[in-house]
């Protein structure tokens, strides 16, 4: 995340599009934020880090659920996603601290935390083994670590269904194997190899698949602002005619995916745990 141009890209029109996006991404991720949750013992007073944590659902969620003497700590690298998750939190009622800041680079109390989540946060870090040393110096001893991670693209065809109907209309950028983004940890042993590298232990690596939705309504709004085809559709100098026709072709291929009044997929993930000793 030292990368500018990750810096650039949620700090710029890809951030802004996930804060308007906000009630769409939080419901289509809840069931993934409820097991990072419901992971967590409920009074407990812990100390809690949310890396990347985006406009907050699952740090506020996590707030709520621990005792008086708990605090959570919210990180992220987007300004405008982080102003989000204050205002909720305040609207809320909830002491939770969020800060921007680069979580590979930030230099959180050294043995402070007795756990770290992530929901889709931590994939994009431009030197992951760098970043995984520097949360493990933030636990405690014992502390857990729990993170969820895209495992490949060949398994989560509806990540992928609007950039693939898009690509004959437009120049989309190519995906890179292993390099910093949404498929970046889908290598399993890869992944083991970095927690290991950055002194975590007892590493498990555990397949989850998720079944998650979005109202239909909301379909062609999630289209139009996030992913790659999000982004060139804002980028691209398209006439409404083209846009139209882009439009249709990529609407016309979620069909598999929708029932009814809702679209629903099944998120396959990795739930990633280890701890530092």
């Amino acid at each position: 995340m030292t990368d500018t141009s990750q810096h650039a890209l949620w700090n710029g029109p890809a951030g802004e599009a996930w804060v308007e996006a906000q009630h769409i991404l939080d419901q289509m991720f809840a069931p993934l934020a409820t097991h990072l949750v419901e992971a967590i013992p409920p009074g407990e007073e812990l100390h809690v880090l949310d890396v990347g944590c985006g406009t907050g659902a699952v740090a506020l969620a996590i707030a709520g659920r621990l005792g008086p003497g708990g605090h959570v700590i919210g990180v992220d690298i987007s300004a405008p996603m982080i102003a989000m998750a204050r205002e909720r939190a305040q609207r809320a009622g909830l002491a939770v601290e969020f800060i921007v800041a680069d979580a590979q680079q930030h230099a959180f109390l050294p043995g402070s935390l007795d756990r770290i989540v992530s929901r889709f946060g931590v994939m994009f870090f431009d030197d992951p083994v760098q970043a995984f040393g520097q949360l493990q110096r933030a636990a405690k001893r014992g502390g857990v670590l729990q993170a969820l991670a895209w495992r490949g693209p060949d398994e989560n065809a509806f990540m992928t269904t609007a950039e693939r109907a898009a690509a004959p209309w437009l120049t989309l950028p190519a995906r890179q194997p292993g390099g910093p983004g949404q498929f970046a940890f889908a290598d399993r042993t890869q992944v083991e190899q970095i927690l290991a590298a950055a002194g975590w232990e007892d590493v498990e690596i555990l397949p989850l698949d998720v079944v998650c939705r979005i109202d239909r309504a909301d379909l062609a709004t999630y289209v139009t602002l996030l992913g790659p085809v999000g982004s060139a559709l804002r980028n691209a100098p398209l006439e409404a005619a083209a846009r139209s026709q882009v439009m249709d072709a990529v609407l016309q291929a979620f069909a598999p995916f929708v029932e009814g009044d809702a679209v629903t997929f099944t998120a396959a993930c990795w739930d990633v745990r280890a701890r530092a000793w």
